[in-house]
């Protein structure tokens, strides 16, 4: 339990503590991935295959709980860090971010284009709408309902107007 809460205190002590795990998590930082995605990548150099779906618990129980840091993920790490010394790590490398589901382009070739004509159609399709509206209701008289167009006011006799009257308005 002491080491949950120096955790919660300090939670870069391990990385400290533990020189082959400060490596990896700086070839990491060096290559904008995760210390896992750089396992994976050290596996794939190392066995020239990615890493099984049946070790990928153990290698995470090891690395990421017991702090143990294999051999080739060292090994590639350290090549990492001295390539970058060189200056000749590019960290935009496709190669490195293989594991990255969201890395690469993010919209289709046509897919600004696309966008702008379904928005275009929509517009087109509710502007039509709304003209429709407006052409269809004529003039009114009043802004509330009932929306009474000129063309009934005139038609209306003066008996009409007067029995209208008398029907929407409220006795005090």
């Amino acid at each position: 339990m002491t080491g949950f809460f120096e955790t919660l205190i300090r939670p870069d002590k391990e990385e400290l503590d533990n020189m082959d795990r400060r490596e990896v998590g700086r070839a990491a930082n060096i290559l904008q991935i995760g210390e896992f995605q750089l396992l994976q990548l050290a596996y794939r150099e190392w066995h020239d295959e990615d890493l099984p779906e049946s070790q990928i618990g153990g290698l995470f129980q090891e690395y990421m709980i017991d702090g143990t840091v294999p051999h080739w993920a060292r090994h590639f790490a350290r090549q990492i860090i001295r390539l970058d010394e060189r200056g000749q790590v590019d960290g935009n490398d496709a190669r490195y971010h293989r594991y990255d589901n969201d890395y690469g382009r993010v919209a289709a070739p046509h897919g600004i284009k696309r966008f702008f004509v379904a928005t275009g159609i929509v517009a087109l399709i509710f502007g039509s709408g709304l003209m429709g509206a407006i052409m269809s209701t004529g003039n009114s008289v009043t802004q509330f309902p009932p929306y009474v167009s000129e063309k009934d006011v005139r038609a209306a006799t003066p008996d009409e107007l007067t029995h209208q009257t008398k029907i929407h308005t409220p006795i005090p």
